[in-house]
Order: structure tokens, then C-alpha cells, then sequence
């Protein structure tokens, strides 16, 4: 029976977790107030990585900007760039040829499966388990090749354009593809053997930080972490951009809203992300992959907002025109920033171990919490 469970208190005691712990995944700092191994309190402490990208984004040009979006997530650059560059389309009323609006999805829903790839292997590696790290990111690695052997950068793509994307796939690309999604379901039986089914895996995570439905609304959660909790939302989905409303997919929702669930977010949407490649990579048309759009951008005066179902929830432009070749005004909504903001309610109560896979289990990237 632990000490809180008899109703008896130690001193508390205040900890640092980071900026530089293993367990922060960047440079995050929580501060912890601790009563034995209960957490009592949990204050969030960020801003270590603030690069001003939004006061950058004034003295850029549209195009110059670009590649700044892979700096924020960068594990889900693809997905960065696709939400700038789709505002900035409307802006200007852009439309993008067919076979861009394909590849854009077939780039972005592989930068998906990337991004869960790096969530699933760390989870697990901060709960101890070292052996899946090595098998997620064997699988991840497959789709940086395929990025690679795209534009040329594994990472920090720059890939997408106003207008469409910088290259078209190379001839080996759809081969590699194809071998991918083959490959993918023999990968899942093993997720599903040496993590998901792991009995001290389920016991750390299972009831673990739980998070109802209407409090993850009211912080504001998107994305899996939200669908975790059994709100059934997808932009993808419920508000289509680009080509979104031609395929056929599902939206993976729970119910309890604890660790493990936002887990299994993951893992089903990777095999949805799946289906979504195999049906555009089917269909993807022939032409172009650049619209004619002038070499430098004007928008005209207004203003826009445009979102997308980010890797970690909702990624939004806020994006202001003067009529130059600058955003007067850029303004981002970052999953990250939002979702990092419910970890303290969710880690009050438990285990400085539970805290652990509590953040885990959020998927914070500090690269997009700071910006």
C-alpha cells in the first residue's frame, strides 16, 4: 500500500524534469512537485527553443518561407509545408494540377506515417523498452528514402510549392512505394507482438493519464489525442482540403482516453495513412506538378485561415497580405503548443513513472511548441 493509499504525506519536493532529460523530447522543462513518488503539481516551462518563425515570416518572401515550416514539427515537415502553402493558394486562388494534388497526398500521408513511427518507437523507449525503437524506425527509414530519392532531403524537404510541388516523383519511386505498402502489414503483426500486446507495456499505459472527451475540448486537444477520448473528428474527413473527400478511409476513435488508447491511435491510423497511398498512388494521374503561378508571389489584400489534420492535431495559417511580396502577418496554430497544455491535469494524481508515459503518450515536439 503506497504512502498516499494510508492517508500518510512525505515533505514535498520539487524537481526539475529537463530542459534536458530523455524523457522531454527536446527542450521542455516540467516542474514537479512531488509528495513520495505521487505527483502533486506540474508546471509546463517552455520558450527554450523560441526562434521568432512568426516575426521571421514578416521579412521573407511567400517561397522564402517555405522551408522555415520543416523547423517547426520536424518530424512532420511535409505536413508543415502542405498547410502554408495550401493558405497561400488561397490567398490567391491558385489552383493546383491534378497530379500535384496526388503527390501532395501521397507525400503527406507518408510524412504521417513517419511522424506516429517516431511517437510509437519513443513511447516505448521511454517506458524501457529499447528493442521497438529499432523496428519503427527500420519502417521510417523506407519513407525517408523514398523522400530522399524525391527532392533530396530526408528531413527538412521543402517540397511543396505554392502552386504544386518542386519535383516530380523519379521513375524507382512508385516501385519502392509499392514494396513499402507490401511490406507494411508483416511490420504491424510485429508492432502488434513486441509492443501493443506486451502485458507490461498495456499495465503501464492502460488507465494511465486519462483525458474525458469534454476536458479534452475544453483544452483544446486535436488530432489523435482528442479522437483517443472518443471525439469523432477529422478534418480530413469532416472538413476536406485539396483531394481529401476522393479516398475511402476511417477515422480511428476510442473511448477511454488513457495512454494506451492514444497508443493505439496511432497504430490505426498508420494502416488507414495506408489505404489513402494505396488508393491516390492507384489513381495518380499524368501532367504537370507545378501550376503557372508568377516567380514572385503577390497575394492580394486580405486575409485567411486554413488548417489541416496535422500528425499531431490541427495545424492552422493565420496569414495576412499588404498586397507585397510578404506576409504582412502570419500567425500559427501549433497541435503541439495546445496539446502540451492539458499535461499537467493529466499527470496530477499519478506516478512520477506515469508522468513519464503520460507526456509520451502527448507527442509533444517542442520544435512546433516554442516556434
Amino acid at each position: 500500500m503506497s504512502l498516499q493509499e494510508k492517508n500518510l504525506h512525505t515533505e514535498e519536493l520539487t524537481i526539475n524534469m529537463g530542459p534536458q532529460h530523455p524523457s522531454t523530447h527536446g527542450v521542455y522543462r516540467a516542474v514537479l512537485t512531488l509528495d513520495g513518488e505521487h505527483v502533486v503539481n506540474v508546471e509546463n516551462v517552455i520558450g527554450y527553443l523560441h526562434r521568432g518563425m512568426e516575426k521571421i515570416a514578416e521579412s521573407r518572401t511567400y517561397t522564402q518561407f517555405i522551408p522555415y515550416t520543416d523547423r517547426m514539427d520536424y518530424m512532420s515537415g511535409m505536413l508543415n509545408e502542405l498547410g502554408y502553402v495550401q493558405a497561400v493558394e488561397t490567398l490567391m486562388g491558385v489552383e493546383v494540377p491534378e497530379r500535384a494534388e496526388y503527390l501532395r497526398i501521397i507525400m503527406a500521408e507518408l510524412q504521417r506515417i513517419a511522424s506516429h513511427m517516431v511517437y510509437l518507437g519513443s513511447m516505448a523507449l521511454d517506458l524501457n523498452g529499447f528493442t521497438p525503437w529499432m523496428y519503427f524506425f527500420r519502417d521510417r527509414e523506407k519513407i525517408l528514402d523514398l523522400f530522399e530519392m524525391t527532392c533530396g532531403s530526408r528531413l527538412t524537404t521543402s517540397y511543396m510549392r505554392v502552386g504544386g510541388v518542386s519535383e516530380d516523383i523519379p521513375e524507382e519511386f512508385l516501385p519502392q512505394l509499392q514494396q513499402f505498402l507490401a511490406d507494411m502489414p508483416r511490420s504491424m503483426e510485429e508492432y502488434d507482438q513486441i509492443v501493443t500486446g506486451n502485458e507490461i507495456f498495456q499495465a503501464r499505459t492502460k488507465d494511465v493519464g486519462i483525458i474525458s472527451g469534454e476536458r479534452a475540448l475544453a483544452y483544446g486537444l486535436t488530432g489523435p489525442n482528442l479522437r483517443a477520448s472518443g471525439i469523432d473528428f477529422d478534418l480530413r474527413r469532416d472538413a476536406p482540403y485539396g483531394i481529401y473527400d476522393r479516398f475511402d478511409f476511417k477515422v480511428v476513435v476510442g473511448t477511454k482516453g488513457d495512454c494506451f488508447e492514444r497508443w493505439m491511435m496511432r497504430i490505426g491510423e498508420v494502416e488507414e495513412s495506408l489505404k489513402i497511398i494505396a488508393q491516390a498512388a492507384r489513381d495518380l494521374p499524368d501532367g504537370p506538378v507545378m501550376a503557372k503561378v508568377p516567380k514572385v508571389l503577390r497575394p492580394p489584400v486580405g486575409e485567411i485561415y486554413h488548417q489541416i489534420e496535422g500528425s499531431k492535431g490541427i495545424l492552422g495559417y493565420y496569414l495576412v497580405s499588404d498586397g507585397s511580396n510578404k506576409p504582412y502577418r502570419l500567425h500559427i496554430h501549433g497541435p503541439s503548443f495546445v496539446n502540451i497544455g492539458a499535461y499537467p491535469e493529466m499527470a496530477r494524481g499519478g506516478t512520477m513513472q506515469d508522468a513519464v508515459a503520460i507526456l509520451a503518450s502527448l507527442d509533444p515536439v517542442l520544435g512546433e511548441v516554442d516556434r
